[in-house]
């Protein structure tokens, strides 16, 4: 990625080379769209969604495109997502295959499920 000052995620996207800035155009419009009331932000150097505080972050790198989605949602979707790299709190999305935007699409929708639980928590209390 070249050293550029990344106030959005445009700019951040626009770092990398064309082949990678499709990838993270097409996983940008698959949270956005599986989650269109989130606001975009750069958090920790990478784009983030926000609803009611972080809901997922992605990234681009030399051999992936990593997915931050936490945990919880990578221990639910642990089956579906066991073809790929990953730890704790992270997916790693091989750059050199198509993005599983379906299987992206259902986990944000899970944790926008999850996060909008919780606020109704905390409103009760």
């Amino acid at each position: 990625m070249k050293k550029i000052n990344i106030e959005n995620i445009d700019d951040y996207i626009a770092g990398f080379p064309k082949s990678t800035q499709k990838l993270l155009k097409e996983i940008r419009a698959a949270i956005k769209k599986a989650a269109p009331q989130t606001e975009e932000a750069i958090k920790y150097g990478i784009p983030t969604f926000m609803l009611n505080g972080n809901l997922a972050h992605f990234g681009g790198y030399e051999h992936h495109i990593g997915f931050y989605p936490a945990p919880r949602a990578i221990e639910v979707f642990k089956k579906e997502l066991s073809k790929y790299e990953g730890g704790k709190g992270t997916i790693q999305f091989p750059i050199d295959k198509p993005l599983p935007i379906g299987l992206i699409k259902k986990i944000v929708k899970f944790r926008v499920k999850e996060h909008l639980e919780k606020v109704k928590v905390k409103k009760k209390k």
